[in-house]
């Protein structure tokens, strides 16, 4: 069988995150193998893409890619990264770390309340 790839695959198993849809849903997924030009992506269901294109992070390559969808059969996806990094809005990652700093402020007023501190 031909393989069409610029370069050759690493078989891994990481965690990722794509973002799927316009309006920032993600959904949780397994890089099953990675080069520098693309990957392929397993998620624990059949999707249905809505577009082209999806950002995917991978907290363990600390990255974030702007993936272009080369082929998907049910819940799994081909993709290529493109060259350009995908841009995250400014005020997306203030709200992130925002919603983080309150949720973190939760856990540790819990933990307080569990150790009997309060």
């Amino acid at each position: 069988m031909f393989d069409r790839r610029q370069s050759a695959r690493d078989k891994v198993m990481y965690g990722g995150v794509a973002e799927l849809g316009e309006h920032g849903a993600t959904k949780e997924c397994v890089v099953r193998n990675i080069s520098e030009n693309g990957a392929q992506v397993e998620f624990s269901n059949v999707v249905k893409l809505p577009k082209q294109q999806m950002s995917l992070t991978i907290a363990r390559k600390g990255r974030s890619f702007l993936a272009r969808i080369i082929w998907w059969r049910d819940n799994f996806v081909g993709v290529a990264f493109s060259e350009t990094p995908p841009e995250v809005p400014v005020s997306d990652l203030a709200e992130r770390l925002r919603k983080s700093e309150q949720k973190k402020r939760q856990l540790q007023r819990r933990i307080e309340e569990l150790l009997g501190e309060r």
